[in-house]
Parts: C-alpha cells; structure tokens; sequence
C-alpha cells in the first residue's frame, strides 16, 4: 500500500505537469502567415499613408451634376492710337468718356450710346448726348477733376486733343485712346471697327459699315455719267466778308464736294484751311455757294447784300444753300449725310422723288 508521502508525490508531479503544459500552451508562438502577393500593377514607391488624428475624418460629400464650368475669361484688346501709342483693355470699356463731338457721334452710331457717361461741351448729336455730363472742352479748357471722377475705363480723345491733354489723363491712371482723323472714307470705316472693338460692339457696326458702304455707292453711281461739274466755293466763316474762309486740298470738305460731282474753287490752293479775297473769289466766280456758317446767321439774303458779290454766277441763279457743317466737318458715320446732301444740292435733277 502506498505511503502517504507517495500519495503526496504523485499528486504533486501531477500539478507540476500541469501547469508546464498549461504555460506552454499560453506562450507559444502563433504560426506565421504567408506575406501577400505584390500586384506589380501598383507602384512601388506609394506616398506614406497619414497619420491618424483624433478628429474623424468627414464622410466626402457627393460632387453635383450640374456644376457650371466657367466661362474663358476674354482675350486683352489691345490696339495702337493715333498717336503711335499700344493702348490696351481688359476686356471692352463700359464707361467711356468722349472728348470730341466726331467720337460722341461714332460712339452713339456703333451702338454704345449706353456705354458714354461723358462728353465734350461741344457734343451735340444725338440729342441725347447733351444730356450727359459735360467735360468742358471749350477751348481746350477740360476738367481733367471731372474726367477722373467719372472713372471711365477708356477716355477717348481726338486730334483737336493734344499730345500733352492725353498725357496729363494717362498720368492720373487713366486709359486714353486717340483716334486719328481719317482721310478718307475707308478710313473713317476702319475707325468705326476700331472704336467697336474697344467697346464691344463689333458685329453691328460690321453691318453698320456695311450699310454706308452701299449707300456711298448709290451716289457713285448716280454721279458717274454727269458732265455739268458745278464749281464750289464752301464758307467756313465769313467775320470778314471781304475775305472769308474756305477749306482746300486734303479736307473732308474738299474730298466731299468732288465725290458728289463738284469743284471745289480752293482745291488747288496750298494750305487746308485758307481765306479767299473777294477778288480771287470773282475771278474764279463759283457756280454754287455752299453756306457752312449758316449756323452762325449767315444767310443767302446776306450773301446777296454783300459788295462785289451781287455778279457771281451762284447769286445771279440763285445757288446759294444754307449747309449744317457738322456733316462734312465732324469725321464720323455723318460724313455719309454729307456726301449725299451734297449731291443733292449739286445735281438735283439726279435726285427727284
């Protein structure tokens, strides 16, 4: 029979037997898994993937379907003046500001009336531009102040502006573009597209252009065959009767007369704008007199009353016609007016109705 100390023993080799294999069930180590398989698809050098935060990350949104793409923003215009300058916009002018009743009337024609928040004093045409704010102008005197408190995004000056105004406006910040006189009537159209551009009115003064174009050749056309060329003597001013002025070679006035089947009298004189004695007037005793003063009260009644006068041909069949000298002297779309009312006035007997 077992002692009690055997009893003891075995009892005792059996919790040590035990508890060995219980620890070692514990600490042993779990079997390794297969590393995954590298799709050689992806790259190999992927950026560091973050670090966790303790905020959570916000759940991405759905993008909408009908997010609006952006519109390209406009190409700069960008043109070179008449004073050899590159003057360039942004985009076309919204405000612009008028030194010169020819660019008033150009800007009105084109169709961007809408767009002048300025004019000279002398711009007259349309009527409605007499009612926007006044720059000054007379006699070269302009309110630089109120030009800049306007803020325009394009000043547009003129020949009868100087070099030395534009360049005052250009100091102060602004943008001065000056159109050059045109020499003819095809220059006067390249001014009109000019001045579209810069105010994005491209496509309607094209027809506008267009428009002028034919009707300067309907008056070719009815002047073509004629063989009676009136001689012309044109009145500017008359403050000395005795020795008025008239317009020669290279005006608009000139050009004009000769276009609507005329002979201008001072056309072979030197200097654009000259005076005529009333003695070289009688010995070249013009067939028609064409009043551009008569807005300064100047009649045919007072021609008729003026000494040495009473013999010129144009007063002994009676020829002398009141003429509103903003057609032919203000270099504009109403030039076109001017070349017509010319004709008509010249060659009537072409233009019955």
């Amino acid at each position: 029979m077992p002692s009690k100390f055997t009893s003891k023993f075995s009892l005792l080799t059996v919790f040590v037997v035990l508890t060995i294999f219980i620890l070692s069930a514990c600490s042993a180590p779990q079997a390794a898994t297969e590393p995954a398989a590298i799709d050689p698809a992806l790259p190999t050098n992927t950026a560091p993937v973050e670090e966790a935060t303790s905020t959570p990350r916000p759940e991405p949104t759905s993008a909408p379907t009908n997010t609006p793409i952006p519109e390209p923003t406009e190409e700069p215009i960008m043109i070179v003046d008449g004073l050899d300058r590159e003057v360039m916009l942004p985009a076309p002018a919204v405000k612009v500001v008028s030194m010169a009743p020819s660019n008033t009337e150009i800007l009105f024609a084109i169709g961007a009336g809408d767009q002048v928040i300025g004019r000279d004093e002398f711009s007259d045409y349309p009527a409605e531009a007499a009612e926007l704010p006044s720059i000054g102008g007379g006699f070269g005197d302009y309110n630089l102040e109120a030009i800049v408190d306007l803020q325009p995004d394009l000043v547009l000056a003129a020949e009868i502006n100087t070099p030395e105004q534009v360049k005052a406006l250009t100091d102060l910040g602004l943008t001065v573009f000056l159109l050059a006189n045109p020499t003819s009537l095809e220059e006067m159209y390249t001014n009109l597209l000019m001045i579209a551009e810069l105010t994005g009115h491209l496509e309607e003064t094209e027809v506008l252009v267009q428009e002028l174009q034919a009707r300067v050749a309907a008056v070719d056309n009815a002047v073509a065959s004629v063989e009676d060329i009136p001689t012309t003597f044109y009145e500017l001013d008359a403050t000395d009767p005795s020795a008025p002025w008239t317009a020669g070679a290279g005006t608009f006035i000139d050009t004009l007369i000769t276009q609507a089947g005329g002979q201008n009298i001072a056309s072979d004189l030197e200097g654009q704008y000259l005076q005529l004695s009333i003695e070289e007037i009688l010995v070249r005793d013009p067939q028609v007199i064409l009043l551009g003063d008569a807005a300064y009260g100047i009649t045919p009644e007072s021609i008729q009353e003026r000494n040495g006068w009473s013999n010129l041909n144009a007063v002994v069949n009676d020829r002398i016609y009141a003429f509103d000298d903003n057609l032919v002297s203000r270099p504009g779309p109403r030039l076109v007016d001017g070349l017509e009312e010319l004709a008509k006035l010249l060659h009537p007997e072409l233009f019955t109705d």
